[in-house]
């Protein structure tokens, strides 16, 4: 690891107005092969922060969310939340942190109600404790009538909400989401979006990824766009986006190119191979357009 000064001192990221870091996170650096996918990355987030990150394909997010939670160990670098140190403390670490990755995995020949139970047995939470919470969550994230259904028979969007209670129930402090919103239903992205926005409220800290600049502008208070696995740009989203909307402030920075306007211009045209005369039809036979009177 990458000597480091305390993140109390080291020059770095700073969260505005003296608030504290909840998450900070200095030059962090993965390589896979001769590929760097993270380089020198730091960024800090206020604790009660609803904060964005934002790259296109490719840019490092999910590699850095996995070093910033622990699943995933750095080149180089350090990442404490709250106060404790990923690698050194990280009992301490994950105790306070909840998280929902990219590609989750549930245990899904358990109903809703039993991952839960198993969960919270995982953290050694009290059963009553435990029981209370899963009903309050599938209640909260509309999940209550499949509370005992198979995990494996839940549609995607249940699958997030389910995934996103089992990362709720032992009351962390700061959460990641990679990716909550991808591939779920307008009726379940509200559900999640309102959990998430009460959880931020109550003074506990959000780092979520999106390709969905609609969502991150409604909801972030915070954002940091990622580009070749360094951050590019970052700030307060009013700031960042400069009256803009953050779409067109995302492609500006991170140099995306236009189409050229006659490029793929023979898409919509007829092909003249299909053209009939009027009163003509064609017939197909084993896959090959034959005109026939």
């Amino acid at each position: 690891m990458v000597p480091m000064s305390h993140p109390d001192t080291a020059v770095g990221p700073r969260p505005d107005g003296g608030v504290p870091l909840a998450i900070g996170a200095w030059y962090l650096t993965k390589h896979f092969d001769q590929k760097v996918a993270v380089d020198q990355l730091s960024l800090g987030v206020p604790a009660g922060c609803f904060y964005g990150l934002v790259g296109p394909n490719g840019a490092g997010k999910t590699t850095t969310i996995r070093m910033l939670t622990g699943l995933l160990r750095p080149d180089g670098g350090q990442v404490v939340i709250e106060g404790h140190d990923v690698w050194r403390d990280p009992v301490g670490a994950k105790a306070r942190i909840g998280v929902l990755p990219d590609e989750f995995r549930l245990f899904d020949r358990l109903t809703g109600r039993e991952l839960l139970e198993y969960c919270g047995l995982l953290r050694g939470m009290p059963a009553d404790v435990i029981a209370h919470r899963a009903d309050e969550l599938l209640a909260v994230l509309d999940l209550r009538d499949a509370a005992d259904t198979l995990v494996v028979d839940y549609s995607t969007g249940m699958r997030k909400k389910a995934a996103l209670a089992a990362a709720l129930l032992h009351a962390p402090s700061v959460l990641f989401l990679d990716e909550p919103f991808e591939a779920i239903d307008p009726v379940s992205t509200r559900v999640i979006r309102s959990v998430l926005e009460r959880f931020t409220q109550q003074g506990h800290t959000v780092l979520f990824s999106s390709h969905v600049m609609e969502v991150v502008e409604r909801l972030c208070d915070r954002v940091a766009i990622i580009h070749h696995g360094r951050v590019v740009a970052e700030g307060a989203i009013d700031d960042l986006r400069g009256g803009r909307r953050l779409e067109d402030v995302f492609v500006e920075i991170v140099g995306a190119r236009d189409t050229a306007t006659d490029a793929l211009g023979w898409l919509g045209r007829p092909d003249p191979v299909d053209r009939v005369d009027q009163g003509d039809r064609v017939d197909r036979v084993d896959g090959a357009d034959r005109a026939g009177p």
